[in-house]
Order: structure tokens, then C-alpha cells, then sequence
């Protein structure tokens, strides 16, 4: 997936009501298995998108374009 150019971020605020302890560690699990659920399924298209976009795989136009040591890398 990719953005389109002419998308943006937009913030938004969820008001959660307060919840009692045991409903509070109920979501918590049900969120937990729901993302688990989710990784397996879609785990290996997470993985290639993410190796895909790993430093290892980017092309520089110019490799020896910064070797000079002027530029920190970070």
C-alpha cells in the first residue's frame, strides 16, 4: 500500500469511557489475539513489505556521493 499524494494525516481523539479492571484486561486480550490473528494471516506479506523497504534493499543514485565523512550518519 501506498499513499497517495494527496493524502494526509489527521488527528482525532477517542473519548474511552472507564471501564471496570476485569473489562479493561478483557479488551486488552481479545486486542492481543485479534493482532495475533491478523500476523498470521498476513505475515508474510508484512515481512516482504518490510524487506522490500529494508536499508539493505534501497539504490542510491550515487554511493560515493557522501563518503567524505562530513555528514554524520544519523
Amino acid at each position: 500500500m501506498t499513499m497517495r499524494p494527496d493524502s494526509r494525516t489527521t488527528a482525532f481523539t477517542i473519548n474511552l469511557p472507564s471501564l471496570p479492571d476485569e473489562a479493561v484486561i478483557e479488551i486488552q486480550e481479545f486486542l492481543f489475539e485479534t493482532l495475533e490473528l491478523f500476523e498470521t494471516h498476513y505475515g508474510r506479506q508484512i515481512q516482504r513489505f518490510l524487506d522490500d523497504y529494508s536499508g539493505d534493499n534501497i539504490v542510491y543514485s550515487n554511493p560515493q556521493a557522501n563518503l567524505t565523512g562530513d555528514d554524520p550518519p544519523f
